[in-house]
């Protein structure tokens, strides 16, 4: 062996692998697509902050090793606008210059106003690529339809690079779900077509809002999942 290779060998013996920095990386993806109104982006971008900084999500992101949490907004297959590149939540204040950041975001203008979910999937994962090195990887989309332009999103999480990241999904009820299962229940057709289309992953699984108003329990309740799901995990020994 090279002296140079040897002397490699040792320190990595002695110092084992790199550790984790922080529990979780996830991105947060925002629709902002033709279905989503001015008013209903603001719910959802208000909803996210306060779901950020509910007691039980504030503890549970507070606790133990940090979160890294990335935001964009998203709908057609080029329109992606990053709102927050990662940030490591390890103290209030980070928590906070977040929720206040994701809840202030200006609704970008977009050349297109489509529902391009696989090309979202792929943006959360370019931010993935360069994220803090975490224990797990999670991507987030909340939308109000059904995939209808770029790559189907159901091909994309089947991808080789999508192998180790669980994709979660906040459904919005009340949007138009076409040509997706007539005999589904309208309430909660959009909530089946992302568990049969979208998710995927270790855990992965989708949580609903009765509609924009109801946003912020939804999400508070998806993130107490995702994130306390996480240290729960952590703490059980085996």
């Amino acid at each position: 062996m090279l002296p140079i290779l040897r002397l490699a060998a040792l320190i990595w013996l002695a110092t084992g692998p790199a550790e984790a920095a922080c529990r979780i990386a996830l991105v947060l993806g925002l629709d902002v697509s033709a279905s989503v109104d001015a008013e209903e982006y603001r719910l959802q971008a208000e909803g996210t902050a306060a779901a950020l900084t509910s007691r039980r999500v504030e503890q549970s992101l507070l606790e133990g090793a940090p979160v890294a949490v990335a935001a964009f907004t998203w709908s057609g297959p080029e329109d992606q606008a990053l709102i927050a590149d990662w940030v490591l939540i390890d103290s209030r204040p980070a928590l906070y210059m977040l929720a206040a950041r994701i809840a202030s975001f200006p609704r970008p203008d977009a050349t297109s106003r489509r529902t391009a979910t696989g090309s979202a999937m792929l943006y959360a994962r370019s931010l993935l690529d360069r994220a803090p090195v975490c224990d797990r990887q999670v991507m987030d989309l909340s939308t109000d339809g059904t995939f209808n332009s770029g790559p189907a999103p159901e091909e994309v999480r089947h991808l080789p690079e999508f192998a180790a990241t669980t994709v979660n999904a906040l459904a919005v009820a009340g949007g138009q779900v076409p040509d997706w299962r007539d005999d589904a229940d309208p309430a909660t057709a959009l909530a089946v077509y992302l568990e049969a289309r979208v998710i995927h992953g270790p855990d992965a699984f989708v949580e609903q809002a009765e509609n924009y108003a109801d946003f912020a329990r939804a999400m508070t309740r998806k993130l107490e999942r995702e994130v306390q799901g996480v240290l729960l995990g952590a703490l059980t020994p085996g």
